[in-house]
């Protein structure tokens, strides 16, 4: 039986899990969503202590 980790590593190497790590590349380098994820980050850091 395969592995989730064996499934997942079989979706990134597909053509359409290509595509979703590219669209992820993409979204990244985004400033506007570099800046949201620090906020989110921010928010759980300051909620943790």
């Amino acid at each position: 039986m395969a592995t989730l980790m064996d499934k997942l590593r079989g979706y990134l190497r597909s053509p359409q899990g290509q595509q979703t790590i590219e669209k992820a590349k993409r979204m990244a380098n985004d400033p506007h969503n570099q800046e949201k994820a620090r906020r989110f980050l921010d928010k759980l850091r300051t909620k943790r202590h």
